[in-house]
């Protein structure tokens, strides 16, 4: 039986009711006022950063004193301000202010010597998540079953034999609010021993972020959230920042508040950035999901630049017209989740598929995308390839945690890819699968990136056709997943994938292809069990 639920069929929607037009002719839109120096500003990092930030910094050789984390000329500032409506934001890395203003008020702007450009903002977000159903504090048999499974899926027993709980490392969360974070038992650990360290709410510039959109909750439980000690997420020992940024009232804002919101973590010591958040036809075309358009995308490569890991959601527009994922999940830095159904083990069908509108692969890995988290009125079941998300920042937290400062955020990145376990198998569905705790104690015994596995089929070329014969015992077995798969692709020349599929293997034959349907250059890559192997045609 083949299993065919990933081949991508792009279908590209052009909206035509968001064109910038519409905003230069409205009264107070918001525009991005872009600023061309930061002359005569000074700036001292031992009093702007947290400690953590510098400890970063100097941990990883990225310097202190870099012109993206100077302040905007005030005199600037003072000058725009004085013109338009209101400011709501300032980006110190890409030296720009968001405001509110007129369309005589903007073309003022625009006439100032030290503005470089202006562009009209206009933007909607989404929480990656899909409609939930919330239960009281009791947590039914079905729940725990599905709790246990999301860390255990993971290998997450290898980190609480190793007492490894994500203790030192600082998490920001960007979301859309956190209702009963600050009340709820299932976060009474964090809160005893003061490991939310700051929280802003970048809609309303103020503190509180306990209220509005339960996601945010959901989403925390997934990375560190503990109940009757039971944990939902494996980052149970984690610092948090929790930062409000999704308003769903206010669709112009997400974007200036996701911007602001990933200076504020560098700013306060975020080691790893959770957003289970997406930006995508609202206002983008696929060809924009490059990896370097979106101001999002641009953002989230310059926190990895700072030595923050950025984990994002793929998103959930697998079944619809969008189909690929948005941004920043396509940001090359970025380690962008996508998710699987607990029942089949693969990919569920709403999940963003990749790759890149550039070809790069994403997702880079998976998760469950099928949970149980607290929410606002108890436990939840819930499902969206935001709860894989955090649930894969949990587990990085933990594999940082376990294998020490000493590395970088893009050589977690890279371990964490490594440690799914497809790798080195790789499809726009999953990504190189879902990671897998116990790889972590080989990479810090400099173990080879691959071991050496049993094998569990060949390739037989006879009669114009490549087939792939599974070993006996591989053919109906069962395992801790469901039902037993063999993963394959066809890869062109350059790495691209021309198409993936997977098999149930029901019989030693799992496999025919005839040979002259693939060109010379392209390759059969499979995967079955542990095991990788490549047909060259």
């Amino acid at each position: 039986m083949k299993i065919n639920p990933m081949k991508p069929n792009l279908i590209i929607i052009i909206i035509i009711s968001f064109f910038v037009g519409n905003i230069l002719n409205a009264q107070n839109a918001k525009y991005w006022v872009f600023l061309k120096n930061k002359k005569n500003v000074t700036f001292d990092p031992y009093n702007y950063f947290d400690k953590k930030t510098i400890e970063r910094r100097l941990a990883y050789g990225i310097p202190l004193i870099d012109s993206t984390d100077f302040p905007l000329n005030q005199e600037y500032v003072n000058t725009v301000t004085g013109i338009v409506d209101s400011v709501s934001h300032q980006s110190r890395w890409f030296n720009a202010m968001s405001v509110y203003a007129t369309e005589q008020e903007i073309e003022k702007v625009n006439e100032l010597p030290f503005v470089s450009s202006i562009e009209a903002m206009e933007l909607f977000c989404y929480p990656a998540e899909y409609e939930s159903s919330e239960w009281d504090t009791i947590i039914y048999p079905s729940l725990l079953n599905i709790m246990e499974k999301q860390t255990n899926r993971m290998g997450g027993s290898f980190f609480q034999e190793s007492n490894i709980d994500g203790k030192g490392i600082r998490i920001a969360i960007f979301d859309g609010g956190f209702p009963t974070v600050n009340t709820s038992p299932a976060f009474e650990h964090i809160r005893k021993e003061g490991r939310i360290i700051k929280t802003w709410d970048f809609a309303k510039n103020k503190e509180f972020v306990y209220g509005y959109i339960s996601h945010g909750t959901m989403v925390m439980s997934c990375i560190g959230g503990m109940i009757n000690g039971e944990k939902i997420g494996l980052a149970t020992g984690a610092e948090f920042l929790l930062a409000r940024t999704e308003v769903r009232s206010e669709p112009f804002s997400e974007e200036e508040n996701w911007l602001a919101a990933v200076e504020w973590a560098d700013k306060n010591g975020a080691d790893i950035i959770n957003s289970s958040l997406g930006y995508t036809y609202h206002r983008y075309f696929p060809n924009q999901m490059d990896g370097k358009t979106t101001f999002v995308t641009k953002a989230a490569n310059l926190a990895a630049k700072k030595g923050i890991l950025v984990v994002n959601a793929a998103g959930n527009d697998g079944n619809n017209s969008w189909k690929i994922i948005g941004a920043p999940a396509d940001a090359d830095s970025v380690l962008s989740v996508g998710g699987i159904y607990p029942a089949t083990d693969y990919h569920t069908s709403f999940s963003s598929y990749g790759p890149t509108w550039d070809k790069r692969l994403k997702p880079n890995v998976c998760a469950y995308a099928h949970v149980t988290a607290a929410g606002k009125n108890g436990m939840t079941s819930t499902q969206g390839t935001s709860f894989a998300s955090p649930l894969v920042a949990g587990f990085a937290a933990c594999a940082w945690q376990f294998m020490g400062k000493g590395i970088n955020n893009m050589q977690m990145f890279k371990m964490i890819e490594k440690s799914g376990d497809l790798y080195p198998y790789f499809d726009y569905a999953h990504g190189y699968g879902v990671p897998q705790a116990g790889s972590f104690a080989r990479f810090k015994l400099s173990k080879p990136d691959t071991l050496s596995l049993e094998k569990t089929f060949d390739f037989m070329n006879e009669d114009g056709f490549v087939k792939v014969i599974a070993v006996q015992k591989y053919v109906g077995r069962k395992s801790e997943r469901s039902k037993n798969y063999l993963y394959y692709n066809i890869q062109n020349p350059d790495g691209t994938l021309k198409e993936y599929f997977i098999v149930s293997v029901d019989q030693t034959e799992v496999l025919k292809l005839p040979l002259t349907d693939y060109k010379k250059g392209q390759k059969l890559n499979v995967h079955l069990g542990n095991y990788t192997n490549t047909f060259e045609f």
